[in-house]
């Protein structure tokens, strides 16, 4: 069992930045964010495997940066030009999966591993 653990999340505004960070208790192949936004679906934002190959959402490419720093067991997101519609809650997700992709991206809600989430607010 893996436990995962967000911060770094807060309120900024548009054009602005934030960075994400999630701990893990414990190794992970692949590793991403979700988020969520009040009374919206939840949508993938992008992923890292073991490689560190990547693979990010349309809506945040170029924008977002995901990282990891696999001696601390720790994950990253790097946000940069913040837009209103990026405001939601965002999670962190892992599973024991080799590749990062798109379907991953889009499916990182139902990992194995997820954490309880950090709130980014964006305000125009």
């Amino acid at each position: 069992q893996v436990q995962l653990v967000e911060s770094g999340g807060g309120s900024v505004q548009a054009g602005g930045s934030l960075r994400l960070s999630c701990a893990a208790s414990g190794y992970t192949y692949r590793m991403g964010w979700f988020r969520q936004a009040p009374g919206k679906e939840r949508e993938g934002v992008g992923c890292i495997d073991s490689l560190g190959r990547t693979s990010y959402a349309d809506s945040v490419k170029g924008r977002f940066t995901i990282s990891k720093d696999s001696a601390k067991n720790a994950l990253y997101l790097q946000m940069d030009s913040l837009k209103p519609e990026d405001t939601a809650m965002y999670y962190c997700a892992a599973d024991g999966g080799f590749a990062c992709s798109s379907g991953y991206v889009a499916s990182l809600y139902g990992s194995i591993y997820r954490g309880q989430g950090t709130q980014v607010t964006v305000s125009s």
